[in-house]
This record gives C-alpha cells, sequence and structure tokens, in this order.
C-alpha cells in the first residue's frame, strides 16, 4: 500500500527512536519536501532525536498540487496541505495524527492513519507483541503525543 506520512507521526516514532518501525509498516512511504523540512527543523532545535530517516523518499509536489496545496493552508499547517494535495492527486493514504489534516482528508475521501494504526498494524503483522506496543504507545504519550486511547486494546471495543 501506498502512503504519504506527515511529521506528526514521523515525530511519535522519532520521540521513542523507532524511525524504522514506519518503515516495517508501510513498504512504499513517501513524505512532501515540507514534511522532511519539518522533521530536519525539530531535529535541529533538538526538539526531536535525530533518527536515520535516509530510507525515506522525498517527493516534490507538481505545480497543480503546489497550488491545492496553497488553498489548504487557510486550513492547516504546510506540511498536512502537502500531504493532502498529494494523497489527493496521487490516490495514497495519508499517515497523519492531525485532527484538522484528518478531518480534510475524510471530506475529501482519501483513505488515513496515523501512529495508533501503525502500531496496530505492525501487531497484526507480528512485527511487535501487543505488550511492545502499548509500551511505546505510553513513551509516546509521556513524550507528548495527545493519543485518543492508553492502549491498542481500547481500539477493538
Amino acid at each position: 500500500m501506498r502512503a504519504v506520512v506527515n511529521n506528526t507521526v514521523l515525530s511519535n516514532f522519532a520521540n521513542v527512536r523507532r524511525a524504522d518501525l514506519v518503515r516495517q509498516s508501510f513498504g512504499d512511504l513517501v513524505a512532501t519536501t515540507d514534511v522532511l523540512a519539518e522533521l530536519k527543523a525539530g531535529e535541529r532545535l533538538h526538539r526531536l532525536p535525530i533518527c536515520d530517516w535516509s530510507w525515506l523518499k522525498a517527493i516534490a509536489l507538481t505545480k497543480d498540487e503546489r497550488a491545492h496545496a496553497e488553498q489548504l493552508r487557510k486550513t492547516v499547517d504546510a506540511g498536512e496541505a502537502s500531504c493532502l494535495a498529494v494523497a489527493s492527486a496521487r490516490s495514497l493514504v495519508f499517515l497523519t495524527d492531525d485532527r484538522d489534516a484528518r478531518r480534510l482528508a475524510r471530506l475529501n475521501k482519501i483513505a488515513i492513519s496515523g501512529t495508533l494504526g501503525i502500531l496496530q498494524s505492525l501487531v497484526d503483522d507480528q512485527h511487535l507483541n501487543l505488550d511492545e506496543a502499548n509500551r511505546l504507545l505510553a513513551e509516546m504519550i509521556a513524550k507528548g503525543y495527545r493519543s485518543p486511547v492508553r492502549s491498542l486494546q481500547e481500539l477493538d471495543k
């Protein structure tokens, strides 16, 4: 499954120093140059640990995608806007935890997932067991992730 990832998701996995897990969950994953700029700025400012993202393919927006992203900037930040424009134009899944971006994605019929979806996928595919995934989730929450659940078991309810 092809997906474009936002900085909110990348930051959660960076904060627990497990960038590798994002790669395992989605084989064909891209990030816009806007998202990678946000990520690198977070690292430079010491808001995020430095991780190896060299495997993450950077994509530039086309002229039409850039115009769409500029319209979306009225509602969301540059990273979210660029991802929404790319996901819409290229029929990609959009990985984000940003509430406004998720709302816009649903309105535009863009498939979405996020940190919780990645963790659940890693459990389903047996890359992590449930205890490991919940431990990572707890660590992400402790580092600032505003998760709607405290454990993946709550997703089944």
